[in-house]
């Protein structure tokens, strides 16, 4: 698959999805066209999805964020009467490579997890209204919603196939949301994992696997009348959302990707990409109608959009690029007030509050980027706010210490803020400098002692923000050798080190997700009982049923 994806859409062009509204509650419809793959090779029968499915959906639930304030009940439901989703698709799976399955696995848990949090959040209750089949993907789909409500007849049940139909695991943290989420019993859950037919009426009620079971003829308007009662519990009157404009973006033919505040150059004899993200050069709005009036021009929302659509490019377009290389330029004082106007008002302003939670999400997509991260702390940077906060999401940071000859610009920093001791959490639910210094809780301390200081390369050090602080002797050579040696490394080892050393602390349903897909899903998408020739996954719909290497490893 050689075709260049593209995370941008906007509601113009959707192929496989509406969305309707109704005062504060939303209807998220699932009208999958068939021949609206993203590749060629297979149809789209079922409601079954792609990666241009999810995509579609990953901008419906950020404009619900930013566009739709006002709304506070988000119901997904399906425009075919028949299936609510049969779940990813098969075909596509069974002739995706490798990379391409993993990939569209973590995409789809990210999309996932982001309207799932949307309640705790932003006040915005998804409510998945089940009707048909909803099968493997599918019920993964309404597994992340806040509420399952599920019709009461002869066809409509819930479902996770795939170990007796595909030798393969539900991708989406479906087996995790239903022992860690839904709470069903273990011996229940084994029986449910095991089933083709899956599970229907009540007994998907008393099971935990749903939350209600409506008879079909009131089932629509108990929908309705559900979304409007959990709609009246977070009101939010009077708010206007802003318009999500298209983002300035220019592909080189050299593979380099430019927007107005990041760039990525890509060396591919090198096997890395470098991406620099640019501070503002206006001063931080004065206030916040402001901030509402530059809308997605403000420099806070504009770069993690950008930055965020730098990340996913660079998965799935580049996957031979093993490390990154994180940079900034600017001026540290003006990123720190940019982010200062949206802290003092995020109480009070939804938008405040929707930037900063962009910011958490954008930098939760880095943690779990598989390619080898590193920091450049260069003179002129601007590490500070949630740029920051990349320090302690790369496996190593390197600092300038002095001056360096015919470099005028000023001298490296690190300034920390109140935001980096919690703001935006981990996956693990810690901050990164908890996480950083886990089993330390004194040296987060002492850095919350330096808050609001540009800190030098030595302090920084001392305080072990960064790595290394490296002088004009040094740096060229030890910065170029550890590029070269992790480029030389076995990236299956590094995806597996890195993802281990990530995420001290705590275990949370989000890292057992992302832990199990990284570990178990990777490992058995690459196993002939899967995808071999006689893997299940290749023959399933010819009548065929896998032929599988009965040894257990």
């Amino acid at each position: 698959m050689t075709k260049l994806i593209d995370f941008q859409t906007d509601p113009s062009k959707y192929r496989h999805w509406r969305v309707e509204y109704d005062g504060p509650v939303a209807y998220v419809s699932m009208d999958v066209d068939e021949d609206g793959g993203l590749f060629e090779g297979y149809k789209l029968k079922l409601n079954s999805y792609d990666l241009g499915v999810d995509i579609e959906l990953n901008d419906v639930v950020q404009r619900m964020r930013f566009e739709h304030p006002e709304v506070r009940a988000v119901v997904m439901r399906s425009g075919n009467p028949a299936v609510f989703c049969a779940g990813a698709n098969i075909r596509m799976l069974g002739g995706a490579s490798h990379t391409h399955k993993v990939n569209f696995c973590k995409f789809t848990n990210e999309t996932r997890n982001s309207y799932e949090a949307a309640e705790a959040d932003s006040g915005q209750t998804w409510i998945a209204a089940v009707r048909g089949s909803c099968a493997g993907g599918g019920y993964e789909l309404a597994l992340a919603c806040n509420h399952i409500m599920l019709t009461d007849d002869s066809t409509s049940n819930v479902a996770l196939p795939e170990v007796p139909l595909l030798a393969v695991l539900p991708g989406t943290g479906g087996l995790t949301r239903v022992t860690d989420k839904r709470k069903v019993r273990r011996d229940l859950a084994d029986v449910f994992c095991s089933i083709e037919e899956g599970v229907k009426g009540k007994r998907a009620v008393e099971w935990r696997l749903v939350d209600e079971v409506v008879p079909n003829s009131k089932f629509d308007e108990a929908v309705r009348e559900r979304a409007h009662e959990i709609a009246a519990r977070h009101p939010r009157e009077g708010a206007t959302g802003i318009a999500l404009t298209p983002l300035d973006r220019r592909l080189g033919e050299d593979g380099s990707v430019s927007y107005s505040t990041v760039e990525v150059e890509v060396d591919r004899a090198l096997r890395r990409a470098t991406v620099t993200v640019k501070g503002p050069e206006e001063d931080a709005p004065g206030a916040m109608a402001d901030l509402h009036a530059e809308g997605a021009r403000g420099w806070m929302l504009r770069a993690a959009r950008e930055l965020d659509d730098a990340i996913l490019h660079l998965r799935l377009n580049e996957p031979e690029l093993g490390l990154l290389v994180l940079r900034t330029q600017g001026d540290p004082e003006k990123v720190a007030a940019h982010e200062a106007l949206l802290l003092a008002h995020e109480d009070e302003d939804w938008l405040a509050a929707e930037i900063l939670h962009y910011w958490k999400r954008v930098l939760k997509r880095l943690d779990v980027t598989s390619r080898s991260l590193v920091a450049l702390v260069e003179h002129g940077s601007c590490f500070a706010g949630p740029l920051a906060e990349v320090l302690w999401a790369v496996d190593r940071s390197y600092m300038m210490e002095g001056e360096f000859e015919g470099d005028n610009r000023p001298l490296a920093t690190v300034t920390l803020g109140a935001s980096n001791f919690g703001r935006y959490p981990m996956a693990n639910g810690l901050s990164r400098l908890e996480t950083r210094f886990w089993g330390a809780p004194e040296a987060v301390e002492a850095a919350r002692g330096h808050a609001g200081e540009a800190l030098e390369a030595e302090e920084a050090d001392d305080l072990g923000l960064v790595t290394y602080i490296l002088d004009d002797i040094d740096w060229e050579d030890e910065v170029r050798i550890f590029m070269e040696e992790r480029a030389s490394f076995s990236p299956d080892a590094m995806t597996g080190m890195e993802a281990n050393l990530r995420f001290a602390g705590p275990e949370t349903m989000e890292t057992r997700i992302f832990g199990r897909l990284t570990a178990w899903q990777n490992w058995i998408f690459q196993r002939p009982n899967a995808v071999g020739e006689a893997g299940a996954l290749k023959r399933y719909g010819t009548g065929h049923r896998g032929e599988y290497d009965m040894e257990r490893v």
